[in-house]
């Protein structure tokens, strides 16, 4: 069985103090319940690169993952304004989201250097969230899947399968993130089953249905239930509601018993 993921994206939001605090409140509820909720989920936060010191320390001793929002591929060198994995890793970071919509679209990323990043990543030992997801433009000619399924296959490029053992996947449709309108559950599902079936020919069969794929637009505690319900909905990579303990929890704690 597929342990549940739920991934905070902070964004270029909180400051240190801010973050710490949310992390406080956040151990208040959810450290009680680690072993609970160890058995079947995860929780990862990744906050903006310069809080990741603060958020490692408030995090010591307990079972929340720590991420980062980008990594360059390289180790070291002349790369002005980048983060490497090893600084990353100096403070316990251990999953980096890569491909994200913003950085797609805002940043002019490109699949190719996407690709190199999740490379850079996995020979590092981290583990990728891999962010695919289409516009509104593209899902109104009718374009979702080729553009989806372009994606992931352009991401995984510079990669071989058998390296790829702890790939994360977040299908973010980008019409439905911070604009009100968002996929429903039966959308959602169906674009996952496609990464799904994708995953299983890229990875000859029952590596492909190991790797968890993550739902991430919009997400709030409103709408998490009718998603995580869907087969092939793993969890969510979560933006605003992730900044409020409140929202954040219910999203962790969605379909416990």
């Amino acid at each position: 069985m597929r342990k549940k993921l739920f991934a905070g994206n902070w964004k270029m939001n909180l400051t240190p103090l801010e973050g710490r605090m949310l992390v406080a409140a956040l151990r208040a509820e959810l450290d009680p319940q680690a072993a609970a909720l160890a058995s079947d989920r995860e929780v990862l936060l990744a906050p903006p690169f310069l809080m990741i010191p603060a958020v490692s320390q408030a995090l010591a001793g307990s079972s929340i993952l720590l991420g980062a929002q980008n990594v360059h591929f390289e180790t070291k060198g002349a790369f002005t304004g980048e983060i490497s994995a090893p600084m990353l890793q100096a403070f316990g970071v251990t999953h980096v989201i890569i491909g994200h919509s913003e950085r797609r679209h805002i940043f002019k990323e490109t699949d190719e250097l996407i690709a190199k990043r999740l490379a850079g990543a996995i020979a590092n030992r981290m583990t990728p969230v891999l962010c695919i997801g289409e516009t509104l433009e593209q899902r109104d000619r009718g374009d979702t899947l080729r553009i989806v399924l372009g994606q992931l296959q352009a991401g995984l490029a510079e990669t071989s399968p058998e390296k790829c053992a702890h790939l994360v996947v977040a299908y973010e449709p980008v019409w439905a993130i911070g604009t009100g309108r968002n996929a429903t559950p039966q959308q959602a599902q169906e674009v996952h089953a496609a990464i799904r079936i994708a995953l299983r020919d890229h990875f000859d069969g029952e590596k492909g249905d190991e790797i968890r794929i993550l739902y991430g637009g919009s997400v709030t505690a409103d709408n998490i239930d009718s998603l995580i319900a869907q087969p092939d909905i793993d969890g969510a990579l979560v933006g605003g509601a992730s900044l409020r303990a409140e929202s954040f929890i219910r999203i962790v704690r969605a379909g416990m018993a």
